[in-house]
């Protein structure tokens, strides 16, 4: 899994001093700066399943919100790449309405900018070598849809 990140409050916006990596010091304004993400743990708490089973990185972008995943993905079941798209319009519609966003519109990461979903599955992005190995794309506002999700937490615990 790689996420292509939008710049977040951490970086510098010039090149300086790091406490960790040199290249966590680069300035976020001018470079694509590869990074860790805890995206590909997160997603193995969330979906006991695949934990252990996805590793990732990101690359930090110069570019205020809105951020990409790429999930590259080996079924163990094949699937045609529409038999991937309907299965994912029928989550975005059903079970995971609000959550989840499916597009086939020729977007670009400002479209996204305020959306409250946590992921928009991008069908035309995605591409297939094979009924076995396909790749994925979904974009998210990182800032925008994620605050979203702790309204929908808040919610949920305020009405028990």
């Amino acid at each position: 899994m790689t996420t292509v990140h939008a710049t977040t409050a951490t970086q510098k916006t010039v090149d300086g001093p790091s406490g960790k990596l040199w290249r966590d010091g680069r300035g976020a304004g001018q470079n694509i700066i590869p990074a860790s993400t805890g995206a590909a743990k997160a997603v193995g708490k969330v979906i006991p399943d695949l934990n252990g089973k996805l590793t990732g990185m990101a690359f930090r972008v110069p570019t205020p919100d809105v951020s990409v995943v790429d999930l590259t993905c080996r079924l163990q079941k094949g699937a045609t790449m529409d038999e991937i798209k309907a299965a994912v319009k029928e989550a975005a519609n059903g079970p995971m309405k609000g959550i989840l966003e499916y597009t086939e519109d020729q977007v670009v990461s400002t479209d996204f900018t305020g959306d409250t979903h946590s992921s928009i599955f991008d069908a035309l992005a995605c591409i297939s070598l094979n009924p076995n190995f396909v790749k994925l794309i979904a974009w998210y506002d990182n800032e925008y849809g994620y605050s979203n999700r702790v309204v929908d937490l808040i919610s949920y615990i305020a009405s028990r």
